[in-house]
């Protein structure tokens, strides 16, 4: 009995750390647990919402990429058809101003039907096809850039999405962002020559362009009929050849010559200006440049013709006074000479006015 009391009494606290250390173990472990499949948890969400943000983008991306093909496919077809693409306010929209875009587009919107009688609009059509043929057919030819175009009576609401009123307009339309200032071609101080635009499209773009030119024989053509007049006039004069030392003649020749290059055609002959200019909802022509920095070929005609009346009054003038004619008629060319100067001269002074908005100076004196 002791015996047994001895051991159970001896017994009791050898169990109860044992029981103790098993709780202790097992709490840590439930802890431990708890933890880790809330870690798993945060885990699995995490991941789920990874996949949901992750998979609609990837498969945005991939629609994008599709949809940017097919415009550059399309764009590929028509171009090989027409180096111009015609469009109208549907394809401007799709193929232009929509997203996405990893191109640029020159656009030039014009009015080419005959009731609305814009001759600029022709001649800016036909340099805007030649260099587009030029680009199409190089061997520096890529997807990177698209020539296209925009008639007013074929997208007119492209005009007023665009709060357009007149034409022709050139504007490029760059792969990334909207066109800036500098997109819209400057046609009254450049011109609308081939090579003028073809340099504008490298600034922009970073694209060159060599234009090539179909060939034109009516210059030769034109000079050997007139050496051959010439050679005629000779062969018939052979006999006496006293006109070619005729001053008259010389002089004649080399007014003609200063006259031609004083009015401005060899700034024609580079820049490839307009004749004119007519306002597609007005219908107002313009002959005359409004900047001092461009002119119309029509703009030169006319200060041909009234340097050619100031010339021929100063004509009448000397030789009014040098003249041994009668002396009334002395006078008349005297009157005339004097009124063509006048006259002629007041004109230029007004075309000068109206070009140069400042006309008449004034000196400040402090």
């Amino acid at each position: 009995m002791r015996m047994g009391k001895l051991v159970c009494l001896f017994s009791r606290p050898t169990l109860r750390p044992s029981l103790r250390k098993v709780s202790l173990l097992g709490g840590r472990e439930a802890n431990m647990a708890a933890r880790w499949w809330l870690w798993c948890a945060s885990a699995t969400m995490a991941m789920a919402l990874l996949l949901v943000y992750q998979v609609p983008s990837a498969s945005a991306q991939r629609k994008k990429e599709m949809v940017l093909s097919e415009k550059v496919s399309q764009l590929m077809e028509w171009t090989n058809k027409r180096p111009v693409i015609r469009m109208n306010g549907d394809k401007f929209r799709r193929l232009v101003k929509a997203p996405p875009r990893n191109y640029s587009v020159i656009v030039m919107f014009t009015a080419l039907q005959l009731h609305r009688q814009c001759v600029v609009c022709k001649q800016a059509d036909e340099e805007f096809q030649i260099l587009a043929n030029s680009w199409r057919y190089s061997s520096a030819f890529t997807n990177r850039i698209f020539f296209a175009m925009v008639d007013f009576d074929e997208g007119s609401d492209v005009f007023q999405m665009l709060n357009m009123n007149s034409a022709p307009t050139f504007i490029n339309f760059p792969a990334k962002g909207k066109p800036k200032r500098g997109d819209t071609y400057e046609l009254q101080v450049r011109g609308f020559s081939a090579e003028q635009i073809a340099r504008w499209i490298a600034d922009r773009t970073d694209v060159n362009i060599r234009v090539i030119r179909p060939p034109n024989y009516a210059g030769p053509l034109m000079l050997g009929l007139l050496l051959a007049v010439i050679g005629g006039l000779v062969y018939l004069r052979r006999s006496n050849m006293e006109f070619l030392f005729n001053k008259t003649g010389w002089a004649f020749a080399a007014l003609c010559f200063v006259l031609a290059m004083t009015s401005g055609q060899m700034w024609n002959h580079i820049r490839g200006p307009p004749y004119a200019h007519k306002n597609p909802h007005t219908g107002h022509v313009n002959y005359i440049h409004g900047s001092s920095q461009a002119q119309f070929v029509a703009e030169t005609h006319i200060v041909l013709l009234f340097n050619g009346g100031v010339t021929l009054g100063m004509v009448l003038l000397c030789e009014a006074a040098t003249s041994d004619m009668d002396i009334g008629k002395r006078k008349i060319m005297c009157m005339a000479g004097i009124g063509l100067v006048v006259l002629f001269f007041s004109w230029m002074l007004s075309i000068f006015r109206s070009k140069y908005h400042g006309y008449p100076y004034s000196f400040l004196m402090n």
